[in-house]
């Protein structure tokens, strides 16, 4: 007979080096990406360029950093993330409990939820959700990057089932104590859904983050782009007027692949800095122990 403590050890032991493989396997292209962004212009060009910098220097991150714009771009995406997560987030809540609830509790929540998967397979298109951004008055202001996307449906379809996961005996009991839904939103739901809540954040806050189409098409000045919209428009785009005397004789030592590689780390710096403080809340059996039968 096959021992079963050894065939465990075996089994934890090849499914951690599988995981330890795949691991390093992920962290190969982020790793190349690192030393494209650090090396010269004349060893990416050449393709000498592996995981380690060649030729290390730091000009393409000065090219980037030293710009003012480059600061009050930072400031637009992070005031746009604080508000489009507390908004987004809010909108979720707020609309998946009532969905949560039972028929007889809420008799349009059926009607409520189908027209949502309509919205949320069929859209408007960008003509017409440009339109009403345009005459409701939010171009040019921090609000047309939040408010066309604050109601995440699928956000809301996966916190509405989460709230269906808790059990009913939880909410009976402090309606019979005589909590109303506010307060068993506010210390019994929420408290409960912390991980989903998480997930959720980290999901909109990288959303938000990284969108850089919006802010180009319902901003007008410059000065209002978020980081990703002026970082395509510097890099992609080039616009005549970003660019200097000194730009230019800059931008004869770099490369476009490392202004590319330096801009791919730095957007990705805020996202890395936040998910450790949110990481404790990725658990499950949040909810055992919750319910005493």
């Amino acid at each position: 007979m096959i021992d079963r403590s050894r065939a465990r050890t075996a089994f934890r032991v090849l499914n951690g080096t599988f995981f330890v493989l795949y691991a390093a396997l992920c962290l190969v292209p982020v790793l190349q990406v690192l030393a494209i962004s650090l090396s010269s212009n004349t060893a990416v060009v050449s393709g000498r360029v592996l995981l380690w910098p060649q030729m290390a220097t730091l000009r393409s991150y000065s090219y980037i950093l030293e710009k003012d714009a480059f600061w009050t771009a930072m400031q637009v995406s992070a005031v746009r993330v604080v508000l489009g997560v507390s908004v987004s987030m809010a909108m979720t809540v707020l609309a998946a409990y009532p969905l949560s609830l039972s028929k007889e509790k809420f008799r349009a929540r059926g009607a409520i939820v189908w027209l949502f998967l309509f919205a949320m397979l069929f859209s408007g298109g960008m003509i017409p959700t440009y339109m009403v951004v345009r005459y409701t008055g939010l171009i040019n202001s921090i609000w047309a990057l939040v408010v066309p996307c604050a109601v995440q449906i699928f956000n809301i379809v996966l916190m509405m089932n989460f709230f269906r996961s808790i059990p009913p005996d939880v909410s009976e009991s402090a309606e019979i104590d005589g909590a109303g839904h506010w307060l068993i939103l506010l210390r019994i739901y929420l408290p409960l859904s912390l991980p989903s809540l998480a997930t959720m954040v980290v999901f909109t806050m990288v959303f938000h983050w990284n969108s850089w189409f919006d802010g180009l098409l319902y901003m007008n000045e410059s000065v209002k782009y978020p980081m990703q919209t002026y970082l395509q428009a510097i890099l992609v785009q080039p616009n005549p007027r970003m660019i200097t005397k000194a730009t230019a004789e800059l931008l004869r030592l770099i490369s476009d692949r490392t202004l590319k590689a330096a801009q791919v780390f730095i957007a990705a710096i805020p996202v890395l800095l936040a998910y450790p403080f949110l990481q404790r809340f990725f658990v499950s059996g949040i909810l055992l122990g919750s319910v005493k039968e």
